[in-house]
């Protein structure tokens, strides 16, 4: 954990189809600014610095013709392979933690790191707690498939390319268990947040 001066960082991270955008749509209803690492990923997937590495250091076959990111390409890379599945995340994780810092760096009060990737990237030195969402895989997968319009053979492999509840519920301050009503996650979400804040010496936090 980075001790920075009026700021306090949660890191939001989970198993895929738990719940964590519901979770992190509740946190930021109670005043927390959100850092929203996909999205600074979905952006560097356009950085050309980014891409020039990839046929460099990698695979010419991620890059359409036009130079930019053949996504559907990456995606099967990524939820299939191991070994090139760490390869990519080394070439990227530092584009997006580089992104993330300079959103660190403009916040201020509580910030909500919304992160799937967060072990991965070793973005856990950054945070102050850190909550999971975690669910059974039955219901993570039925998720997925009504979510991205997949197969349920795609959302199985999805998911075993990622960490199972276990791993977050070790490492993690808080995890919320999503196997209920939307109501009782949004109740769960609703509780860390007000505990966060108590537990929080205010006078360190300007909101």
């Amino acid at each position: 954990m980075v001790n920075l001066p009026n700021i306090m960082i949660i890191g939001l991270t989970g198993q895929s189809g738990a719940g964590k955008s519901t979770v992190c749509k509740v946190f930021a209803e109670s005043g927390f600014s959100i850092i929203d690492c996909d999205d600074i990923a979905r952006k560097t997937a356009n950085n050309r610095r980014f891409l020039d590495e990839i046929p460099r250091r990698f695979t010419g076959e991620l890059l359409n013709p036009d130079g930019t990111l053949n996504r559907t390409a990456t995606a099967k890379l990524i939820f299939t392979d191991e070994e090139k599945r760490g390869l990519y995340q080394r070439i990227i994780f530092p584009y997006i933690v580089n992104g993330i810092i300079r959103g660190i760096k403009s916040s201020r009060g509580f910030v909500l790191l919304d992160a799937p990737t967060l072990f991965e990237a070793k973005l856990e030195m950054v945070c102050d707690k850190i909550v999971s969402v975690t669910s059974d895989t039955d219901k993570c997968a039925e998720r997925i498939i009504k979510r991205d319009k997949i197969t349920p053979e795609q959302a199985r492999e999805r998911l075993s390319s990622q960490h199972g509840a276990e791993f977050f519920k070790e490492r993690c301050d808080f995890n919320i268990e999503n196997n209920g009503t939307l109501e009782e996650l949004i109740s769960s979400a609703k509780r860390i947040t007000e505990k966060l804040r108590t537990e929080t010496d205010n006078e360190q936090i300007q909101t």
